[in-house]
């Protein structure tokens, strides 16, 4: 058994692909018509055919219960890019209890996407800000090796 992806169902295959590709910097690598793959493994599907896999039952946009979760080394600048493009934000930019800054958005179809700040971006902020390593590991809630494993 070997686990291969997500596979999201969407509306427009052709506006989900520009969206992956403009906003998150994907691209399509596998391209079967209804069903393409993108960089990462992410693979979208057409709900017209997706329908007949599952013999015609109902499909449910928006049901805020799955995400997919995208790190960036420069999140400021990546936050910036954001705003030449139209989205659905889910919540602006917030700082997690453990010092990582994320943001969600919608994508064309009303999947969750996540673009968190790297962890190890998170770690390096901190110890530039003059934190020591054993106070960033205890801010992060991380073991200390992590920490030092993020200065080399």
């Amino acid at each position: 058994m070997q686990y291969k992806g997500p596979m999201l169902v969407v509306n427009d295959i052709d506006k989900s692909v520009e969206f992956y590709e403009n906003i998150l910097g994907m691209s399509v690598i596998l391209d079967f018509g209804a069903n393409k793959t993108l960089t990462g493994g992410l693979a979208l599907q057409t709900a017209e055919t997706y329908r007949d896999f599952i013999d015609g039952r109902a499909l449910c946009f928006g049901g805020n219960d799955f995400e997919l979760y995208f790190e960036e080394d420069d999140f400021d600048s990546f936050i910036q890019r954001l705003k030449i493009f139209k989205i659905e934000f889910v919540h602006p930019v917030k700082e997690h209890s453990w010092g990582q800054r994320v943001v969600r958005f919608y994508d064309p179809d009303k999947h969750i996407v996540e673009v968190g700040e790297n962890l190890k971006s998170v770690c390096r902020r901190f110890l530039e800000s003059g934190m020591t390593p054993e106070q960033t590991a205890e801010r992060m809630d991380v073991p200390l090796n992590f920490v030092n494993s993020c200065t080399k």
